[in-house]
């Protein structure tokens, strides 16, 4: 079996025994590698492992368009902004570079030469351009990346984040939203502190580090709810647009990166 022969469809490398693994890497098969956190909060609303499971869907989709192999989803990152938040878990940032960086070396040893980061996240985005360099360092091969958030649409700010996910998990698990607790907040008007909070002023220039909490802690920015956005406004429909839009990205632009995809 070679890459030519395949058909345009991929395969997930935990279905498969290690010498079709070895195969298909040796074929060249590129390597895409999920990336969203399993535990996160994203509001009373949405389950903790939204992110998994959006970057995991996304997965699928290329497997269905594209001779990859997709790789087991890395399900703990650098997510400090709501650790205040029960259940939310994170990685500091040199763990999380370090984890990716060896878990890329890994596919390397065994053969691949061209790899996709398939990254569900925002805080994630610096550490993994970090592991990137460092893998063009040491191998000499550039690891190419596509961050969700910014794709689908022309912007990622903290604003449309709660919108964004809600319509993609209305799309992908609606019986995972709580609906109920979407008509609260609607209805909520003292519930205005989604993103600003505590007098905290907006930045047009400057950036800062942000930390939300649930109540007032130092250093922190009051957000009682953990939403960042309108979650309101969410949609089934906006959500299957948004996926299909950020798929058909991707794809386009691995078959530039590799033409013969």
């Amino acid at each position: 079996m070679t890459a030519s022969s395949l058909p345009r469809s991929g395969f997930r490398l935990a279905d498969l025994t290690w010498v079709d693994a070895a195969d298909l890497i040796g074929d060249g098969l590129p390597v895409v590698i999920p990336i969203g956190a399993a535990a996160r909060a994203h509001g009373p609303h949405l389950p903790l492992g939204t992110d998994r499971l959006v970057v995991e869907v996304v997965a699928e989709r290329l497997l269905a368009s594209l001779p990859v192999l997709i790789a087991p989803c890395i399900s703990q990152g650098f997510q400090p902004a709501f650790m205040d938040y029960p259940g939310s878990q994170h990685i500091e940032a040199d763990t999380f570079q370090a984890l990716v960086t060896e878990i890329i070396e890994g596919y390397l040893r065994h053969g691949a030469e061209r790899i996709l980061l398939l990254n569900n996240g925002i805080a994630t985005e610096a550490p993994l351009r970090l592991a990137a360099q460092t893998i063009l360092q040491r191998h000499g091969i550039r690891i190419a990346t596509a961050d969700l958030p910014r794709l689908g649409s022309t912007t990622a700010s903290a604003d449309d984040l709660d919108e964004r996910n809600t319509s993609l998990l209305l799309a992908i698990a609606p019986a995972l939203v709580r609906l109920d607790r979407l008509e609260q907040m609607a209805g909520d008007e003292d519930e205005d502190d989604f993103i600003d909070g505590a007098d905290e002023p907006r930045l047009f220039s400057l950036r800062r580090p942000l930390r939300f909490t649930p109540e007032e802690r130092a250093g922190g920015i009051v957000n009682r709810t953990g939403t960042t956005g309108d979650a309101t406004a969410a949609t089934a429909e906006k959500g299957e647009r948004l996926l299909g839009a950020i798929v058909d990205e991707i794809v386009a632009d691995m078959r530039l990166l590799w033409t013969d995809l």
